[in-house]
């Protein structure tokens, strides 16, 4: 309650008038549920950068064709992920959250691996994450196999480039779209006055002479 009276008094002293009075009441009410969200959920964890995520998974398909345990092997990339989401990723938040991110939740996976948890639960954690969900459901579809559950995990890797390489030409072509727009703009004008124009006026002479 206060945070939201102490938003709604600033936006209505700084706006002014009844334009300031109604974006204050609004403020008011909506700060406190925002906040209270915040703290129900805990942070947001932003998605991971594709490449290096795919880098990641490289690294777990090759540690398990050379023999790790599946366990070991997840330890490895979760210590290469821990950073991902940039600093904290991993550590406590707010009292009673905890940051999830690709690292911290892979940590646990491993964790439970090494306790001899069944796959089922013990890659119940990824399926938090988008960046992880991917890779527990093939772990738990190749969990008597570690050379399948390599290959499905090139796989996903492959998967991801894939996507990463459409999602960069989309927005190649749609920035040469973009281009266009300011170009038509520019041309346009000068076509209606230099070559459109001049025939409406010509046209218009010979029909007024006639007349």
């Amino acid at each position: 309650m206060v945070l939201g009276a102490a938003v709604g008094l600033l936006l209505a002293v700084l706006l002014g008038g009844p334009v300031g009075v109604g974006a204050g009441v609004m403020a008011g009410v909506s700060s406190p549920l925002a906040a209270r969200r915040v703290v129900r959920d805990g942070p947001m964890v932003p998605p991971v950068e594709p490449t290096l995520l795919a880098g990641a998974w490289d690294l777990l398909a090759a540690s398990l064709r050379c023999g790790l345990p599946v366990a070991t092997a997840v330890r490895v990339v979760a210590g290469q992920l821990s950073g991902a989401n940039g600093p904290g990723a991993g550590k406590v938040g707010l009292p009673g959250q905890q940051c999830r991110g690709p690292g911290a939740v892979l940590d646990r996976v491993a964790q439970l691996l090494a306790l001899g948890a069944d796959p089922q639960a013990a890659w119940r954690p990824a399926f938090g994450l988008p960046a992880t969900a991917g890779l527990a459901a093939a772990a738990i579809r190749t969990a008597r196999s570690g050379a399948a559950m390599a290959e499905a995990v090139d796989e996903l890797a492959a998967g991801l480039r894939a996507d990463a390489l459409d999602r960069a030409e989309a927005r190649a072509q749609r920035a040469g779209v973009l281009i266009t727009g300011p170009l038509g703009l520019c041309f346009l004008p000068a076509f209606f006055c230099l070559g459109v124009l001049p025939v409406v006026i010509g046209l218009a002479e010979q029909l007024l002479g006639r007349w």
